[in-house]
């Protein structure tokens, strides 16, 4: 059962933090060494991603169309609750996609039309010109990733974004100081999009 006191994690209070080591004694029961002949599992991964690789732009304009069909069936029936949970779905989705399809420069404009979506109050109120400017974004950068300057143009753009984002959501939550806080602050994990 899951209460014995080997399955308990190990923590240790700090004065502004806690560190939770949990037990693993279970975990190293189930792991072996590789057998020498055997073949790397990373590595075998890696080649089969390498194999299938020539899809991925196929696939990565797959997900713009659908996110560019989430966006139009907003435009056709408005912002309720079923149209906002598909945009943001799919924008979720170009966002978990994109580094491993090979687009890592798309991922902030996704994020930041995913942060639009789920902090705003009252997603009514969420004009429709910043939703197309999202959509735009993700669009033209990968149509136009093989340029040399992609990157810097990318960056310029989901910066932009980004601030347009963050006004819109601090008018927004104004009325909720702590939420805005929350939302507002520096990602914990330093690679993280801000």
């Amino acid at each position: 059962m899951a209460n014995s006191k080997s399955a308990k994690p190990d923590v240790i209070t700090y004065g502004d933090h806690e560190v939770i080591t949990p037990d693993t004694s279970k975990l190293r029961k189930l792991v072996r060494a590789a057998k020498p002949n055997e073949e790397d599992p990373v590595a075998r991964a890696e080649q089969a991603l390498a194999e299938i690789s020539g899809d991925f732009v196929g696939w990565m304009n797959d997900e713009c169309d659908r996110l560019d069909a989430a966006r139009r069936k907003v435009k056709d029936e408005g912002l309720t609750k079923k149209t906002c949970h598909e945009l943001f779905l799919s924008a979720h989705d170009v966002k978990g996609d994109s580094e491993t399809f090979g687009f890592p420069a798309v991922v902030p404009a996704a994020d930041s039309l995913c942060r639009l979506l789920e902090h705003t109050p009252d997603a009514k109120r969420i004009p429709l010109t910043i939703i197309d400017q999202h959509v735009d974004a993700v669009r033209a950068i990968v149509r136009e990733y093989s340029r040399e300057d992609i990157m810097a143009i990318a960056a310029a753009l989901t910066s932009k974004l980004r601030q347009v984002t963050d006004e819109f959501l601090v008018s927004e939550n104004r009325h909720r100081p702590e939420y805005l806080k929350t939302i507002m602050s520096p990602p914990l994990a330093p690679n993280e999009q801000v």
